[in-house]
């Protein structure tokens, strides 16, 4: 993910080569198992950088992401490689607080409201998508539709 202009002073001066470095233990592939929330793969994403993303065919550009969201943090252990989609999802919690706080200030600032933005709330993961949709089969359904109170002149 590019970094803003202003989140420059918060990386190291080596950040090319530690995001390099994590990008290279995960022999180039998304290091993803789930922490993104997306739940569209088991275990471990399977995008590899460069080559056509699962489910959509993009091309996968592997990024770095602070499983913390903390640019200062550069423990390896809290660094993962990941492709865009999963480094996305995982932060769609963060970008949200960071847009909302964003909003506010800029309102502020131009006198539309008063609002004391403080620091970024804790972000908020959005909800996963189920893994299977439950269904009502259809002889419960027709069931179902032949125990209805007959309405007059509808059963023969």
């Amino acid at each position: 993910m590019p970094i803003r202009p202003e989140n420059v002073h918060r990386y190291p001066p080596d950040w090319p080569q530690i995001s390099l470095a994590i990008k290279e233990r995960a022999g180039w592939r998304c290091e993803c198992e789930g922490e993104c929330g997306r739940g569209t793969h088991p275990g471990r994403c399977p995008n590899r950088h460069g080559a056509p993303a699962y489910g959509t065919g993009s091309t996968v550009c592997l990024t770095t992401a602070h499983l913390d969201h903390t640019p200062e943090n550069v423990d390896p252990a809290n660094l993962r490689a990941m492709c865009q989609g999963c480094h996305l999802h995982h932060d769609a919690g963060h970008h949200a607080v960071t847009r909302a706080t964003t909003r506010a200030r800029a309102l502020a600032d131009a006198g539309q409201l008063a609002v004391d933005v403080g620091p970024a709330a804790t972000p908020v993961m959005p909800p996963t998508r189920p893994q299977t949709l439950h269904t009502i089969p259809a002889p419960a359904t027709e069931q179902l539709l032949l125990d209805l109170p007959a309405t007059e002149g509808t059963r023969t």
